[in-house]
């Protein structure tokens, strides 16, 4: 991850104010607020603006995914060459999203809270998709993991975690 977000700053360092670096890669799926943060941190974003731009980014695009993605997927699913793809995300989705099966809403806010590899507010977000949560329902929730895996990656890229251990 940390060469992902290293290319991405070394693309956009000259021309793009390090905010909007870090908002635009805690934008992306798979990277989200922990690319973001780790930028933030390389670029010297302030702890509280990153806190505040990494979430911004990462939630930004929820609301659409848990709009829209399964119209997408209904599309792209008609397709031969993407099918496929999608057929692969919904798998990974589901196979990664176990404990989001049987505990739903609970099983939401901890796949989407635990800044693991495969897991975020992009994931959960079409979990809640697959499984028919309701956008009422698994709006807030996503974004109060979001919040939780904010605070972890804070504390985690600032050192925080040392002021307290």
């Amino acid at each position: 991850m940390e060469s992902a977000v290293n290319s991405i700053i070394g693309f956009f360092t000259d021309t793009t104010p390090k905010e909007l670096i870090v908002f635009l890669i805690s934008l992306l799926p798979v990277l989200e607020c922990r690319g973001g943060m780790l930028a933030a941190k390389l670029l010297g974003v302030k702890l509280w603006k990153a806190f505040i731009i990494c979430y911004a980014g990462n939630i930004v695009p929820i609301p659409f995914i848990l709009l829209f993605v399964r119209k997408i997927f209904r599309f792209l699913g008609r397709f031969e060459w993407t099918k496929k793809l999608v057929d692969k995300i919904v798998r990974r989705s589901l196979k990664k999203g176990n404990n989001v099966v049987r505990y739903k809403g609970w099983g939401l806010l901890l796949f989407v809270s635990i800044p693991l590899p495969g897991t975020g507010g992009w994931t959960g977000a079409v979990l809640a998709d697959i499984l028919d949560l309701r956008f009422k329902y698994s709006l807030p929730i996503i974004a109060l993991g979001v919040f939780i895996a904010d605070l972890i990656m804070t504390a985690l890229s600032y050192g925080l975690l040392g002021l307290v251990i």
